[in-house]
């Protein structure tokens, strides 16, 4: 599937998987003009609708994000505020299908890839309407919030300069060995810009110095932020002429902090946008990052069991940190996930639509986060009970053929 633009008709294919100022624009859009873009998945279609994770194991991650765009917005110049309008986003009607993975350890991790020395694993989604089902995770069944993991401008020269310099640092500093890594530096391998026409110099410097689009950054990109679906609006600076806006990496669904790395139902997909400039809006607003406001559509769920977390590696060695949001938000899922697995459960978390808050920042040395699942999404009462929790056989997920998990 060609990722496209679309406004009155068609434009030609454009995949690129970099962040640079010197990618053109593939398409330019006025302010108020109503436009959609076709995304394949983030991975550009290496993981198939099976029964195996090999293609999960095997996938090639110097190939990804794979983004549309970049569009430009006539008008938009350096230090506007260009205000995107997400209307809606849909899974192709001949695609109604998505995946989740639990990636190798050592080709992508994730957040608990070190704890649970992560092997492959994936589970196939189905889509019928709102609703998303899998034959891997049976028992589950619940509405997809569809948004855009990754969404942003480009950034300037300088601003992209100042991205390698502190990640390469940061690289430094931890070791570019880390597994799995720390950060993403440029990289020339598997690097791709879609376009015709671009000077071979210009080329070479866009895949030498081009960023990865793996972390989230100034501009936006790959913030993985679940309540951008359909009626949302997004408040982004502009770096350069154009802003140049691109889009990918489509969800239908995911839990706040998508913890496995390839955690949310990635889909391919058209999202369709409109575009307002608003002049001067960098300073107007203090416009350091993106300002969303979330959808006001969302699945209404009347009941969630909650988990709390500390700042406490109680499911490890037991060591005490200070102020540590992340242990904390980590301990709440691997509590959660404990729990959900006296009931049968595996490969959930990520997927579903659960809602993680910071309780509190304040009272060192421990920070509390906690995970809130719906409870309606089940077949089955998961509440605590004086007889302990029914633990069901629901099948195992999509493993790897040499069946090592």
């Amino acid at each position: 599937m060609a990722n496209t633009v679309e406004n009155s008709k068609p434009f030609p294919t454009l995949i690129s998987i970099l962040r640079s100022p010197d990618i053109p624009p593939f398409a330019t859009v006025k302010p108020g003009e109503v436009f959609k873009v076709q995304c394949v998945d983030w991975t550009g279609g290496q993981i198939g609708n099976n029964d195996n994770s090999d293609d999960v194991r095997d996938v090639d991650l110097t190939r990804v994000h794979n983004l549309s765009g970049p569009v430009a917005v006539e008008g938009a110049q350096p230090g506007d505020c260009l205000v995107v309008d997400i209307l809606d986003v849909q899974p192709f009607e001949k695609m109604p299908w998505g995946f989740t993975g639990i990636f190798e350890l050592e080709n992508g991790g994730g957040l608990f890839a070190k704890e649970f020395q992560s092997r492959a694993a994936k589970a196939i989604w189905d889509f019928e309407g709102i609703y998303a089902s899998s034959r891997h995770v049976p028992g589950v069944r619940f509405a997809g919030i569809p948004h855009p993991g990754l969404i942003g401008t480009a950034p300037s020269q300088e601003l992209l300069n100042t991205w390698n310099k502190r990640e390469t640092g940061l690289i430094a500093e931890l070791g570019a060995n880390s597994v799995p890594p720390v950060a993403y530096p440029p990289e020339p391998r598997g690097a791709y810009v879609g376009q015709d026409g671009i000077l071979d110099e210009v080329r070479e410097k866009i895949h030498r110095e081009g960023a990865r689009t793996i972390p989230g950054r100034e501009h936006g990109g790959n913030c993985d932020i679940k309540n951008l679906s359909r009626g949302s609006r997004c408040y982004f600076p502009v770096f350069i002429e154009g802003a140049n806006l691109s889009v990918g990496d489509l969800h239908f669904s995911q839990g706040d902090g998508e913890m496995s790395f390839c955690g949310a139902i990635e889909m391919a997909g058209v999202i369709t946008f409109k575009t307002s400039i608003i002049k001067g809006g960098v300073e107007k607003f203090a416009l350091k990052q993106p300002i969303f406001v979330p959808s006001p559509i969302d699945p209404v769920y009347s009941q969630k069991l909650v988990f709390e977390g500390i700042g406490v590696d109680l499911h490890g060695d037991g060591k005490q940190y200070n102020m540590d949001a992340t242990v904390a938000y980590k301990q709440a899922a691997l509590n959660a996930m404990a729990y959900l697995q006296k009931l049968g459960y595996n490969l959930l978390l990520s997927a579903v639509p659960i809602e993680s808050h910071v309780g509190a920042v304040v009272d060192s040395p421990n920070a509390c986060v906690t995970i809130g699942i719906p409870t309606e999404i089940f077949d089955q009462d998961i509440l605590p009970k004086p007889e302990g929790l029914e633990k069901r056989d629901y099948g195992q997920c999509a493993i790897r053929s040499d069946g090592i998990v």
